[in-house]
């Protein structure tokens, strides 16, 4: 993407996320802060009771991660002396990506007919909690309202009898997963737009996002005529022993997901140190395997329990069977698969200190992208200005006004 601008008026994780894969394939990515106040998410200071920054240091992974490569302009949209720089950035922009409600985006000139009217080539982007139009179309939304409890992920999630509801597994959950599919879309978008010469608008709503994660069980369920039954750990082990969890020596979880339990059930009965279970009357093939499952299962989770996670992940190393250690987000981090291909990217913040981000999955010709830091509030105004021809004048006039920062 590199020569493409993107002008980014949003805040928090969702379509925020989307810039950052953007500039991850190297697009230019303006964002555009409030004067004074900048993206709200700049106020956040700790999440899940862990502090989201370090004393002394500029760095933070909530507003790094989803806006890694970009640069800032604190713009104060509602000041009349701040139309004509917006105009200015809009009519040298690719792409014009936003959350702002309907109110807000009438109220501050930036509708689709408002940027339209500056450029007619460029892609109109949004991020929306319940969809561009209907009833809720002005109604806010994070991720834990309307992709993990509107798109069927939370009740799915929860174990009948549950004495609360299962919440999302780690902070940004949809935002990330809706940030990702945004910036494929805006990305076919300039296809488009390069083939036909018109640039479209891209809607995506995270509820359409949650429902597209959990579409398989969404389309059984209108099949069915109504919800699914919940899905039950104990009755997946009594239908196929190498489809389910199991629990080790040390407490940790090993996922199998050997589909095709004839195939595999001989070597992993060798691994697991009881070769003797391939040649068992009971388990001798795939149909009786099948119709003893629940007898399997259980001489499977006696096996495994015997020893660590770590003994496994050397007796498993290199068997065909799928199979997968449960990790934590630290092992995620250290994750060898992922440190191998460069998603787990070094990137220097303001101070000088080598941090490190999750990088964005998609790669292209196998490299990894090279992250910077995400950007200081309001950093770049004063060279972004410059680029599109304010003067040291002009510059100054706008300070003093509070158009910008």
């Amino acid at each position: 993407m590199a020569g493409i601008r993107v002008l980014e008026v949003a805040q928090f994780t969702y379509v925020p996320s989307a810039g950052a894969v953007l500039a991850d394939w190297g697009a230019d990515v303006i964002k555009v802060e409030h004067a004074e106040k900048g993206d709200a998410q700049r106020g956040i200071v700790k999440v899940f009771s862990q502090n989201v920054g370090e004393e002394g240091s500029t760095f933070s992974p909530m507003m790094d991660g989803p806006n890694r490569g970009k640069r800032s302009i604190g713009l104060a949209l509602e000041k009349l002396e701040s139309t004509r720089i917006l105009h200015e950035l809009i009519r040298s922009s690719d792409v014009f990506l936003t959350n702002f409600l309907p109110s807000a985006r009438a109220k501050l000139g930036i509708e689709i007919d408002d940027v339209r009217a500056v450029n007619p080539r460029i892609v109109y982007a949004l991020g929306t909690g319940f969809g561009h139009s209907g009833p809720e179309a002005d109604k806010g939304g994070y991720d834990s309202t309307a992709f993990w409890a509107r798109g069927g992920s939370a009740d799915s999630a929860t174990p009948p009898g549950a004495q609360f509801l299962t919440a999302q597994p780690v902070g940004a959950y949809g935002d990330n997963i809706g940030g990702m599919t945004l910036a494929g879309g805006i990305a076919a978008a300039l296809f488009t737009r390069e083939r036909t010469g018109t640039a479209p608008t891209v809607d995506v709503s995270l509820t359409g996002v949650g429902a597209w994660a959990t579409q398989m069980n969404v389309n059984l369920a209108l099949v069915n005529g109504g919800p699914l039954p919940k899905f039950d750990p104990v009755a997946a082990r009594a239908s196929n022993p190498l489809t389910a969890v199991y629990r080790t020596a040390d407490d940790r979880w090993l996922s199998l997901a050997m589909l095709q339990p004839g195939r595999y059930w001989r070597e992993f009965t060798e691994r697991i140190g009881r070769p003797e279970l391939a040649v068992d009357e009971r388990f001798d093939s795939a149909e009786k395997l099948m119709a003893n499952a629940a007898e399997a299962s259980e001489i499977v989770a006696a096996a495994l329990a015997a020893r660590t996670k770590d003994e496994w992940v050397a007796a498993f190393d290199g068997m065909e069977g799928q199979w997968a250690v449960v990790q934590n987000t630290h092992e995620v981090g250290q994750d060898t698969s992922l440190r191998a291909i460069g998603q787990i990217a070094d990137v220097v913040d303001a101070e000088g200190v080598t941090r490190q981000l999750v990088g964005s999955p998609v790669q292209f010709d196998r490299e990894a992208p090279q992250l910077t830091r995400g950007p200081l509030f309001a950093e770049h105004t004063d060279e972004i200005l410059r680029e599109i021809g304010v003067t040291d004048q002009e510059l100054l006039n706008l300070k003093i006004a509070g158009a910008v920062t």
